[in-house]
């Protein structure tokens, strides 16, 4: 069997796809380690893998999490983390380093260990069909004259990266697009825009969706249908006047409304109507398996979930790659979109009201339904995994395709 390390980006969207995949993995016998910041320390290591902490404890987002901010945040912690991860790892001793798609210090640990790589998409998969938010476009530099100090801030992290380690697989600006000569991208070829121009490094391997821990507190045996769910995610600090109009609106249309606060205080809203349940956090797959429509920030994992349970969506974007994500879904048929300033009470209830009682966004959810689960999810991530163990024992250390060779 063969050692495995994880090297991810401490946020939920980024690590929670991998948890199936660690877990099947230990299950098949390989010693699996996984690096990530003490708020996902206990989840991990119930899976059976062994964690090693960041040094500094939790790596707070750039604010605002825009594009340049985003590249400066990432080459500045990968000068950071860097020492400390490479003495871990060359005493842990992997056969293989998973990183995230947008964790450079992952990509730079594998060329200095000389341990094959594979890229961890959780987003989208980009190219110059699909455009990286970090990839080079006049957006971007706009956005770089606008901040000069992140762009310095990252010229600088980025040439102390350049003369300490080999930073030859590293994109030069694109660091939310790191890929490898494997590639697993978390959603099916039905959803991924432009599916048929990435080439065969690419696997699109679904959702990867496994048991999660029970949460006892959370009533599931006192939801009545139609269940309708609305969530903003985990990232974005929600305005409590937001969430107050979602559950207004379909609290009509709905025997029972669950409303996801997140990092808002559940009281922040107010009086609700009396079927109407606001928590901070709730089982999400649980809930979408029971329910009927989902009001969605269009979070990549929130909807892959959604099109995993069939389930119809209002996609309201906060940010980051949302807006395309809003976009694929209304491309297919499995939902409609609405911008956050446009949110009221009314316009809430007009849309959930059309999405419900129409029949060919239930039919287009459940075409998607059918992609999600033919994909393979965690089991065939780690099949593609291991496979690509056995090419790498076979012929030696495969160096990672660089970004000009791809489709």
């Amino acid at each position: 069997m063969s050692t495995i390390a994880f090297l991810n980006i401490a946020m939920h969207g980024r690590v929670n796809p991998t948890l199936p995949v660690v877990a099947e993995l230990v299950r098949r016998g390989h010693t699996v380690t996984y690096h990530t910041s003490p708020a996902f320390r206990e989840e991990i290591e119930a899976l059976g893998a062994t964690v090693y902490l960041y040094p500094g404890g939790d790596q707070p987002l750039p604010d605002p999490p825009t594009p340049i901010t985003l590249m400066e945040g990432l080459a500045g912690t990968a000068a950071h983390l860097l020492p400390a991860v490479l003495t871990d790892l060359r005493r842990i001793r992997p056969d293989l380093i998973v990183h995230d798609s947008a964790c450079p210090w992952g990509a730079v640990a594998a060329r200095e260990l000389e341990v094959p790589a594979a890229s961890s998409f959780t987003t989208f998969a980009f190219n110059r069909h699909v455009p990286s938010p970090t990839g080079g476009s006049w957006e971007l530099m706009a956005a770089a004259a606008r901040r000069p100090g992140s762009l310095r801030g990252y010229l600088r992290s980025r040439w102390g990266l350049h003369r300490r380690y080999d930073t030859s697989g590293l994109p030069l600006l694109d660091m939310g697009n790191i890929r490898q000569p494997l590639n697993l991208v978390y959603t099916s070829r039905a959803f991924q825009p432009a599916a048929e121009e990435f080439d065969q490094s690419y696997r699109f391997v679904g959702p990867s969706i496994g048991a999660r821990p029970a949460d006892p507190s959370f009533p599931a045996d006192r939801l009545r249908k139609p269940v309708l769910y609305a969530s903003l995610g985990t990232v974005f600090n929600a305005d409590p006047h937001l969430l107050r109009s979602f559950a207004a609106g379909l609290a009509s249309l709905g025997a029972s409304v669950i409303v996801s606060t997140g990092q808002t205080d559940p009281t922040a809203l107010g009086p609700l109507p009396g079927n109407v349940l606001a928590r901070r956090f709730v089982p999400q797959p649980e809930v979408l398996a029971n329910a009927a429509l989902f009001v969605t920030h269009g979070g990549m994992n929130s909807v892959n979930e959604a099109m995993y349970a069939g389930v119809p969506m209002l996609v309201v974007p906060q940010g980051a790659d949302q807006p395309m994500v809003a976009r694929r879904v209304e491309e297919l048929g499995a939902g409609l979109s609405i911008r956050t300033q446009d949110v009221t009470e009314q316009s809430v209830h007009a849309l959930a009201e059309r999405l419900l009682h129409s029949p060919r966004f239930r039919a287009a959810a459940a075409t998607l339904r059918g992609a999600q689960h033919q994909a393979g999810g965690y089991r065939r991530a780690a099949d593609e995994l291991e496979e690509y163990l056995r090419a790498a024992g076979a012929a030696g250390h495969p160096d990672p395709v660089e970004p000009s060779q791809r489709g």
